[in-house]
C-alpha cells in the first residue's frame, strides 16, 4: 500500500468514527466513553485542534470543537448531553482521580 492510498484509508476511517458519534451514537456519554475508553468525543476535537496547529493552521479549542461536532459545542451539550450521574462521576474520579 503506498502512503496517500494509506493516509486516504486512515482519513476515511476518522471520519466514519466521527459519523458515528456525532450521529449514530448520541446517546452515548462524553463521560461514559472517558470511563470506558479514557478519551471522548472533546478529546478527539483537541488532537484535531493540535494537528491543525502543527501544520501552523491556528485553530482554537471552540473552532476545533465545532468543526468535529459539526456545531457549536454549546448547542450539541443542549441537544445531547445529561447531568452526569453520582455513579458515572464516581468511575471517573476512579479511573482518572
Amino acid at each position: 500500500m503506498d502512503a496517500q492510498t494509506k493516509i486516504e484509508l486512515e482519513a476515511a476511517a476518522f471520519r466514519r468514527l466521527q459519523q458515528h458519534l456525532m450521529q449514530d451514537r448520541t446517546d452515548v456519554q462524553n463521560i461514559d466513553m472517558m470511563n470506558l475508553a479514557g478519551f471522548c468525543r472533546n478529546c478527539l476535537s483537541r488532537w484535531y485542534q493540535e494537528a491543525a496547529n502543527e501544520k501552523g493552521i491556528e485553530m482554537d479549542k471552540a473552532q476545533a470543537r465545532e468543526t468535529f461536532y459539526g456545531m457549536p459545542f454549546e448547542d450539541w451539550k443542549d441537544k445531547y448531553q445529561t447531568e452526569a450521574s453520582d455513579q458515572q462521576k464516581a468511575a471517573f474520579k476512579d479511573s482518572h482521580g
